[in-house]
């Protein structure tokens, strides 16, 4: 069958979503480039790129080009703790988000996004760009989809706080399933529940408790995502084995990338009969 409608989900996951990257460039080979993308947090940032247009290589070049001080720098604030605004400054993300996505307004685009966020104020989820407002600048929305609460600040849009799409939809599929698709490919580079049942010793610490509390709500938010799923539309889920506790490791992004389009090729493979 050939699809003519696919739309590629794109998860969270912060610096391991760079497997996106090469999940995307395994899709192309294959005859199925995305007609739309919907992303989440990191997920969001680089659908956002391709669907600017951006090549593959120039993809690769923009994502692996990437420092730790790029997303995290640390907040005057940090040192007061619960007190403080949030752990990492706004502005070294924004600017990173600049270098990354070239468009700057949603009708910029040559493919349709969809963005995701967190409405702070009444805990749903909010869409940006297809499907959702598009007067909201593009660059403005990733922000708000990709601002993970305590570590980076709310985005206040028109008054209103948005934060971390991943709060609520990390792996955005009933975003997608309000689409006119013929097929849906979602790739899923978050944390997995299998992840949290290895019972390892991990770092102690509030902040530590934090991620492993998110960590937990996340993957099985991600799992239940994906069981419900309607039928009525095929599903290809791509999980590429990006390991946990990498948030931050940008330094890794080209592994990452290749992983992802490992993971994606044999997936196809099956889908295709190959």
């Amino acid at each position: 069958m050939k699809y003519t409608r696919v739309v590629c989900v794109l998860s969270g996951g912060g610096a391991k979503a760079a497997a996106h990257v090469g999940a995307i460039k395994a899709l192309v080979e294959h005859g199925l480039a995305p007609g739309h993308f919907v992303g989440t947090s990191m997920g969001a940032i680089i659908g956002a790129m391709f669907a600017s247009g951006l090549s593959y290589e120039a993809a690769v070049q923009r994502i692996t080009g990437l420092a730790r001080r790029d997303v995290a720098q640390l907040a005057a604030g940090a040192v007061l703790g619960p007190l403080g605004r949030s752990i990492l400054k706004e502005q070294p993300l924004r600017e990173t988000i600049a270098r990354l996505v070239p468009a700057r307004r949603f009708d910029e685009l040559t493919v349709p996004l969809t963005v995701t966020t967190v409405d702070l104020a009444t805990s749903e989820l909010a869409l940006f760009g297809a499907g959702g407002r598009w007067d909201v600048p593009l660059h403005d929305a990733l922000y708000a989809s990709s601002a993970l609460s305590v570590y980076y600040p709310a985005a206040v849009i028109d008054g209103r706080a948005y934060a971390d799409g991943g709060l609520r939809a990390v792996l955005p599929l009933d975003a997608a399933a309000l689409l006119d698709a013929d097929l849906v490919v979602a790739v899923y580079a978050g944390p997995q529940v299998s992840q949290e049942q290895q019972g390892r010793p991990g770092p102690h610490g509030l902040l530590a408790a934090h991620d492993t509390a998110m960590r937990i709500m996340m993957a099985v938010q991600a799992e239940d995502a994906i069981a419900r799923w309607k039928p009525s539309i095929p599903l290809l889920l791509i999980r590429p084995q990006v390991g946990a506790h990498a948030t931050f490791k940008v330094g890794d992004a080209l592994k990452y990338v290749e992983e992802g389009y490992r993971a994606a090729s044999k997936a196809l493979a099956v889908w295709q009969g190959f």
